[in-house]
This record gives C-alpha cells, sequence and structure tokens, in this order.
C-alpha cells in the first residue's frame, strides 16, 4: 500500500508539469466554446439561435467574431427565463430542448435567496465533467509538500445530500452532491466514505447520527464538505466518544476541501476541534457545474476551470449594468476572459453542457490573478446592503466577522444581516450566531468600525443616511432550526448571509416562537 501511495504522488506531480505548461485561458475557452455550440446545434435551442452561423464563426472567424455574434444572437438568460422558454419541456421528458438526448437528472437548488425549488438540469456530459474536474483537484495536491504519500490510501469522507433520489415522471432528482455521490466510480469506491448505505439516508439527523456511528472505525485523511456542516459533525464525534479533538478518531486526517460559503467565519472555531494544522483547499461547486478550485499551496483564490464544459462570460457589477436590488439592465456590458482586469468585481454568466446559455448564475467573482485565471467569490447578485450607497458585499461582511472573532477569541458560525428603516432613513440588522460569551454592544462596534475600514463607501454613508447599527446575539442552533424549518437541512444548504424584502418578515416571525 505504500507504494502504491508513493506511485500516485508521484504520477500526481508528473500531471501537473503537463497540466500548467498547456495552460491559456483564451485558447482553452474558445475551444469549450466550439465543442458546445457543436453539439447543440440541432436542439431547439440551438436552431433557434442559429449554433450553425455560431459554429461557423468559431471555425473560420477572426479571433473576436464569434463572440461578438454570440452576444448578438443569443439572449441572456436568468432561471425563470432559462426554465420557462426550456428546461420546463426538458423537465416534462422532451428530447434535444436544450442539450442533446433526454435528461435524467436533475439538481434541486433555492439557493439563498429565493424559496422556490429551481430545477437544473445534470446532463451525462455534466456528470462526466464533474467527475473529470474532481479528479484534476486530486491530482493537485501533488503540489502540496507537506503531504506525504500515504494519504493517497486514505479514506474520503465526502459529507452530502442523499443517493437515494427522488423518482418523478421519468427523472431523477436531488441534491447535486447526492446526484454526484451516486455516480462515483468503482475505483474510487474502496475510498469513500460513508459509503452507499449512509449515503441513500435521506434525514440529515439520522444521516450524521450513522456517521458518529461509524467514524472511529474509518482511517479518514480528507473530509468535503460545507463547513457548517462539517464542523457540526466534528463536534458530534468529539462528544460521542469524549475526546478532545478529532485527530483523536482520525489521526490522519490531513486535507479539508471545503466550499458553499467563506470558510473565513468558521476557522477560529474549526481549527479549536483540530490537534495540529491541515490543508484547506477552497472548491466552487455549484448546481450548474464545478467552477473554480484551488490549484497549488500559495494561491490568493480558485482558478476558473477553462477546458471542460463551461464557457464563461463576465458582467461588470457596476451601476451601469445593475440595479440597486441587484438587477440586470437590459444589454449590459459583458466580456470574454481576456477582457477581465484584476481586482474588479464581476457577475457570472455560464453556458454549459447541461444546457444553460448565457445563465446568468447570480454569484458575484473578483479576478486576483488574471495570468492564472484565479478568482474570489465576493457574494451574490442580491446579496448586499446597498439601501443608500454603502455597497456592502458579503466579502466585507464575511472579513469583518474573521477580524472581529479574532480579536474576541470567539467563534462565530453563522450571521445574517438585514436592511431595515431608521425613521425616515436607514439602518443594518445583524444576527450573529455564537455559542461563546460575548457582550452585544461591543460586537456592535467592532464590526461597526471593521466595516468602516474594509468599505469607503460604508464609512461615508454611516455618517449620513445609515444612521444605526443593531447586533442581536444568537446561539448556532438558532440558525439550524430555521433551516430546518425550510427544509434546507445538510447537503449544500446554507443559511443566507443577506435577508431582504419577505425573508426579513419569516425570520423575525420566526425568532419570536423560538
Amino acid at each position: 500500500m505504500a507504494l502504491l501511495g508513493s506511485m500516485l504522488k508521484n504520477g500526481i506531480r508528473l500531471s501537473n508539469v503537463v497540466r500548467l505548461r498547456q495552460f491559456n485561458p483564451l485558447r482553452q475557452q474558445r475551444k469549450v466554446f466550439r465543442k458546445l455550440i457543436r453539439k447543440a446545434q440541432f436542439t431547439k435551442f440551438g436552431t433557434t439561435y442559429h449554433f450553425d452561423e455560431l459554429l461557423r464563426s468559431v471555425e473560420f472567424g477572426n479571433e473576436g467574431e464569434f463572440y461578438q455574434k454570440y452576444k448578438q444572437q443569443v439572449p441572456i438568460h436568468d432561471y425563470n427565463k432559462m426554465f420557462d422558454g426550456w428546461w420546463k419541456q426538458t423537465l416534462a421528458g422532451e428530447r434535444n430542448v436544450a442539450w442533446p438526448g433526454k435528461v435524467k437528472y436533475f439538481a434541486l437548488s433555492s439557493g439563498t435567496s429565493e424559496a422556490a425549488t429551481k430545477y437544473i438540469p445534470v446532463t451525462k456530459s455534466m456528470s462526466k465533467a464533474i467527475q473529470r474536474t474532481s479528479i484534476r483537484q486530486i491530482l493537485t495536491l501533488g503540489k502540496y509538500q507537506n503531504l506525504p504519500s500515504t494519504l493517497y490510501e486514505k479514506g474520503c469522507l465526502m459529507l452530502g445530500g442523499s443517493t437515494d433520489l427522488n423518482a418523478r415522471e421519468g427523472h431523477y432528482e436531488g441534491d447535486l452532491s447526492g446526484i454526484t455521490a451516486s455516480k462515483i466510480p468503482l475505483w474510487f469506491e474502496r475510498f469513500y466514505k460513508p459509503g452507499r448505505d449512509i449515503a441513500q439516508e435521506k434525514d440529515w439527523a439520522h444521516k450524521l447520527d450513522e456517521i458518529t456511528e461509524q467514524a472511529a472505525g474509518w482511517d479518514i485523511g480528507y473530509v468535503v464538505g460545507v463547513p457548517a456542516w462539517i464542523q457540526l459533525l466534528m463536534e458530534k464525534i468529539i462528544a460521542r466518544y469524549k475526546v478532545k479533538t478529532i485527530h483523536d478518531i482520525w489521526p490522519n486526517l490531513m486535507v479539508f476541501c471545503h466550499g458553499g460559503v467563506s470558510f473565513e467565519p468558521y476557522r477560529a472555531g474549526f481549527e479549536k476541534l483540530l490537534a495540529h494544522p491541515i490543508t484547506y483547499i477552497e472548491t466552487y461547486l455549484a448546481s450548474e457545474g464545478f467552477i473554480a478550485y484551488q490549484t497549488h499551496p500559495d494561491a490568493e483564490g480558485m482558478q476558473l476551470v477553462l477546458n471542460n464544459g463551461l464557457f464563461f462570460e463576465f458582467i461588470p457589477f457596476n451601476e451601469q449594468n445593475f440595479s440597486p436590488d441587484g438587477e440586470l439592465v437590459d444589454k449590459p456590458q459583458t466580456l470574454m476572459i481576456n477582457e477581465v482586469e484584476e481586482g474588479k468585481e464581476y457577475a457570472l454568466l455560464l453556458s454549459t453542457c447541461s444546457g444553460a446559455w448565457r445563465y446568468l448564475i447570480g454569484d458575484t467573482i473578483r479576478f486576483v490573478n488574471k495570468k492564472r485565471a484565479e478568482i474570489v467569490i465576493t457574494g451574490r447578485t442580491k446579496h448586499f446592503l446597498s439601501l443608500c450607497g454603502e455597497h456592502l458585499s458579503v466579502d466585507n461582511m464575511n472579513k469583518a466577522i474573521e477580524m472581529v472573532s479574532e480579536e474576541l477569541g470567539i467563534s462565530i458560525r453563522e450571521f445574517t444581516v438585514a436592511g431595515v428603516t431608521h425613521d425616515t432613513l436607514f439602518a443594518h440588522h445583524w444576527y450573529i450566531g455564537t455559542d461563546d460569551k460575548v457582550d452585544a454592544t461591543d460586537l456592535r462596534n467592532r464590526i461597526d468600525a471593521k466595516l468602516k475600514e474594509l468599505n469607503d463607501d460604508y464609512a461615508v454613508e454611516r455618517r449620513h443616511a445609515l444612521k444605526d447599527i443593531t447586533v442581536t446575539v444568537l446561539p448556532n442552533k438558532t440558525f439550524y432550526a430555521w433551516m430546518e424549518s425550510k427544509g434546507k437541512m445538510g447537503g449544500q444548504n446554507k443559511f443566507p448571509r443577506v435577508l431582504k424584502k419577505g425573508m426579513i418578515k419569516e425570520w423575525e416571525s420566526f425568532l419570536k416562537n423560538v
């Protein structure tokens, strides 16, 4: 087995050298675009928007001609436009609508800002693309010099949705993590935990209990999942076996692959559960595809997956392209990978091998290294606060919480912010989740001060229209109880960082009855 680990690590290092030499963002994206258009040209979507013309332009036109035609011929779609116009037919079992063939799997996603369930198609091509990207991510471990070859022989715990998918009218539906886990390759099964039986469990609390009971018998090297749920599971395991840290149960735990939300607010509390440091690797896996992942130890962000079934466009996230409520204007400016700038914020458009076309995913990102196509997630197009021009992003919020947590030596696992009125002006109401003792007034003052340092617009508006900041401290269980009441326990579900419109009233009503 030791020999196997050494062979895998050496092969991984060689693969990384080859991939680095091949990296050319624009060339990769042009190639992906050609493949997508060629594959979908005879679908209903492809014939409606003249993909045959686009194919000729990408094969015979000059470098930028194909993209200009694409922007002219194909409109931008949000979920409602894509679903009502195309995916509804796909969901009903019709073939060759926005992607060739019949779609048998749909990922259910409500995001964090809308209550209605979204049905995102997961085609065979997308399943294969996600598997390929997952393997590529594993290959990047060869760049981490501190990881021994024995790591490649250890178990990998993937905490996600149920693999027992709902069968409905000719298709299957469920959490994307459940869909992908149900399709893991045979060679990976010997490493995969919690195993097929527990992975099928639909009751999230019962699943965590079953994993806890089995945990002592597993030799786990990697853990994959959303930070809040992984931390909750590790706390349960530590309490069940009456030990001090998770390393008393899993001494070979070396890597945590996390995604879904920023890890920084969780870091302080998470590291209290460890006996020694581990390696953190960030991923960006959405219901629409595997978008990016961290490729090397010193990366400032995650590298976009530019050569595997996803074509990216970028909309500058500014007042020229978006309304104060985060609504996209007509005919916004859109850019390709070679046209972006470091340090600027963009909303993502995706065209994918699942039949999404110029699809506004709703996330905002910032390029931290254009040469490597490395990005960080900054929030959502509708998950920011700008009641009076403060332009407060989720990225600002995460950083402020991280800094304050470190100063006070507390763990803030969850938080959310609501924009409210204050007489004739405005205020922010923060709800902070922590089980540590903290003075709410001190916490409020520190968060306010950090945000003034991080965001000049916020600092200006705190002297004018943004008249007050309120902080309510709640136990972490309150946030999880809210999610349970919404049927959003586990998997890729996370608590919204910004509450808007009807969600504020729902949250306030919930708190009155807790």
